[in-house]
Parts: C-alpha cells; sequence; structure tokens
C-alpha cells in the first residue's frame, strides 16, 4: 500500500509539471495581465499602426507583398545628422502571423504597457489593414493578457508611400462612409470586438475613438443626423450586454496628413455630439517645428503648454500624449531634394533620446497624479510608427530602452 501511494504521488506530481509546461507552450512566458484598476494609478496605452503585413488594398496598389517595411528598408540619411535608416532589431516581422504578434505583446505586457490602441480602417466598400488585427492579434494565444481598442483612422488615404514632391496628392480611400453603412459597422464592431473579454472599456463602456471627426460629420450631413448615429451605437451596445460606449475624439488644430481639416470649434463639436474624452495622437498636432531638427525637450514643453490649453477648453476629460518621435522622411520619394514643404517633406524631431523620452514619461505622470480630475491614463505614439520615426519597438541602435523608461516610470 505505501509503495502504491508513492507511484500515485509521483505520478500526481509529473501531471502537475507535464500540464505546467503545456500551458507554458500555449500561452507563453507572459504574466496574466488583468483589466486596470484603481490600484494601478495609471492605463498606458500605445497606439498601433497595421500597415506591416500584406493587405490586397497594398498588393493591388504597389504589388504583391508590398507593406511599409519597404520604405523603411529604403530610407536613407535626408540632411546632416539624420539618422536613417531605422533598422528594426526583431526584424521586418509580419504583424498577420499571431506567433509574431505575441513576440509583440509579450514585450508590450512585460513592459507595463495596459493597451493596443489600434489605428482601424473601414472604409464604405470594406476594411483596410485588418489582418494585424483579425489574424495576428486575437490569434495570438496570448492575447488576453493585454486589452485592446480601436481608433478609427476615418481619415482620406492619399498616396504617399512615397510621395514625389509637387506632385498632385491622390485619393485612394475616402473616410467618408454613408448611414447605411455605418449602421453594418455598429453591428459588426460589437459582434467582433466590444464584446470580447478583452475589449477596453471606461465604466462598462467600449472605448471607441473618431480621429477625423469631419470626416465623420460628413457621413451624416448635420451635427444632429451625427448625434443620432452615436446614440445608436450606444444603444446597440446596451443591447449587446454592455454598458454602453465611451465615444472619444482625437482633437488636432495642426493638420498634418494632406486632405486634413481642422474643425472650427472642436470644443463645441465634443459637447454638441457628445463625446465622453477628448485626447491626441501625436504632439506635431499642435506644436509647429521651427527646425529642421527641433529638439525633443521644445515639443515637449510647448505640447505641454497646449495640455493645459486643453483642459480648459473641453468640458470632458482630455487624455495626454507622449510622442516618441517624429520623422516622415522614409514616406519621401528618395528622388525628391529634402525641404520643409510639407507632409511628409517635413522638419523632424531630434534629440528623442530614451533618457529624453522617459523624462517627458515622469512628467505626463507626476502632472496626471497632481489633476484631482485625472483621468488616470495617457497613450503614447506609437508602437510602431516606423516610416513615421514614433516606435516603441526595439532598433537596433537603442533595443528595448524605450519599453525600459516606460517601465520604469509607470510600473
Amino acid at each position: 500500500m505505501i509503495r502504491g501511494h508513492a507511484i500515485s504521488g509521483r505520478f500526481r506530481l509529473y501531471a502537475a509539471v507535464l500540464l505546467m509546461i503545456m500551458a507554458y507552450v500555449a500561452c507563453g512566458p507572459v504574466k496574466e495581465k488583468e483589466p486596470n484598476t484603481a490600484s494601478d494609478e495609471i492605463t498606458v496605452v500605445a497606439y498601433y499602426f497595421p500597415d506591416y503585413h500584406e493587405d490586397k488594398r497594398n498588393s493591388a496598389y504597389h504589388g504583391k507583398g508590398w507593406t511599409e517595411w519597404e520604405l523603411v528598408k529604403q530610407a536613407q540619411p535626408r540632411f546632416p545628422g539624420h539618422q536613417q535608416p531605422k533598422v528594426p532589431a526583431w526584424g521586418y516581422t509580419d504583424e498577420a502571423d499571431p506567433r509574431q504578434m505575441a513576440q509583440k505583446i509579450e514585450a508590450a505586457v512585460d513592459h507595463g504597457i495596459d493597451v493596443f490602441l489600434f489605428d482601424w480602417y473601414m472604409y464604405e466598400d470594406g476594411p483596410f489593414l485588418n489582418r494585424a488585427i483579425d489574424e495576428g492579434f486575437l490569434r495570438a494565444k496570448n492575447n488576453r493578457h493585454i486589452q485592446f481598442a480601436f481608433m478609427w483612422a476615418n481619415h482620406d488615404w492619399m498616396d504617399i508611400h512615397p510621395y514625389k514632391k509637387g506632385t498632385p496628392h491622390k485619393l485612394l480611400y475616402h473616410g467618408k462612409v454613408s448611414p447605411e453603412r455605418y449602421d453594418e459597422i455598429c453591428d459588426l464592431l460589437i459582434k467582433n470586438y466590444f464584446t470580447r473579454p478583452n475589449y477596453w472599456k471606461i465604466d462598462g463602456k467600449a472605448y471607441f475613438s473618431i480621429y477625423d471627426i469631419q470626416r465623420f460629420i460628413d457621413g451624416f450631413g448635420s451635427l444632429e443626423a451625427t448625434r443620432s448615429a452615436m446614440d445608436r451605437m450606444r444603444t446597440k451596445a446596451i443591447d449587446a450586454g454592455l454598458k454602453g460606449v465611451h465615444w472619444n475624439l482625437v482633437s488636432w488644430g495642426r493638420p498634418v496628413l494632406p486632405a486634413e481639416e481642422t474643425p472650427a470649434n472642436s470644443a463645441e463639436l465634443v459637447t454638441r455630439l457628445g463625446f465622453d474624452s477628448v485626447t491626441s495622437y501625436v504632439w506635431i498636432h499642435h506644436v509647429q517645428l521651427p527646425e529642421t531638427q527641433t529638439d525633443y525637450n521644445y515639443v515637449r514643453d510647448a505640447y505641454f503648454k497646449y495640455w493645459d490649453q486643453a483642459k480648459a477648453r473641453f468640458d470632458v476629460p482630455y487624455i495626454p500624449n507622449v510622442t516618441m518621435g517624429w520623422d516622415p522622411s522614409p514616406r519621401c520619394d528618395l528622388s525628391s531634394t529634402w525641404e520643409n514643404a510639407g507632409y511628409p517633406f517635413m522638419n523632424t524631431m531630434g534629440n528623442n533620446t530614451p533618457a529624453n523620452f522617459r523624462k517627458a514619461l515622469a512628467m505626463t505622470k507626476t502632472k496626471l497624479l497632481s489633476d484631482p480630475d485625472s483621468p488616470g491614463i495617457v497613450n503614447i505614439n506609437c508602437w510602431n510608427e516606423w516610416t513615421e520615426g514614433s516606435y516603441l519597438e526595439p532598433d537596433t541602435i537603442h533595443g528595448m530602452q524605450y519599453l525600459d523608461a516606460i517601465r520604469e516610470v509607470f510600473h
């Protein structure tokens, strides 16, 4: 009997170890990440730009298999002291591959990022760049360790990959959608994304952000019709078991991309349309870059002044942004002489060292924690805007230092 119990106990031990190994293989070495709680102080959100996988629209226009990695590879220095090309330490990954996306999730979670906020592209005639989300992120075995949400990148998609200076801007996909298409999009969002356990929710409401408010309104024809459309999505979300939709607006005062239009009065639109919060996508939407390589700390300080203005201007919480860098020169046609002549031929940020990035994060944290009305959220541009020089993914010069800065400051 004693010997039988010993064998049984040893078998249970082996079985337990085997189960642990199987779990490790299935999920990867990422610790379980619970949704943000009040004790976490600040929710850290990273924008994610999903143009680093093959998409049928890109293949039809640029050639089979084209991604923006091609622009990253071909980039060259355009002025003295200009560091190009940027070389990813992980190689030119395919974000639609769930195994490679799992690597990104693991690094994000391990360095204190709570949410991937995907730039989400959906047009009148269907989706664009969605495989990074549907095939990469949602099929990654560790995707439950991080929350995700969408910023509807509903701007016009122009031919700027690359752009030849002085040529007419060519519109490829219009950002405006019809009311009928919008209702279909609402149903798709709620069914496929909002109701997932790890979709980011604020007070039980699915976070959903709009990038281009003017294009959004254009689709409905009036503020009243736009407000009604937003309320319809809220109702649909409640019917699906959520507490509603947290509508967020990306507000900007300085257009960057071709065809962007600055609304006459964003604060009035926020109130009349019933947005729940306001945020920014990148510092340069609010700060002019006076030098070819404008000092990072200069841009940071100018943005902080805007932050104070935004808090006073809007009657809803303002979620601040920290930008890692700015350099859209990889999108400039190499045959064109470089000069500050309008996106993507525009001034850049310099001196955006990991140490200066860390300082910007620390200053942001201090400002948030000192504000009794703080939303307790910060968003970062960007996880992977390689062709705009703003990325957290490791490169061959700084490695993981930008991610390390986030972990050091926030966790």
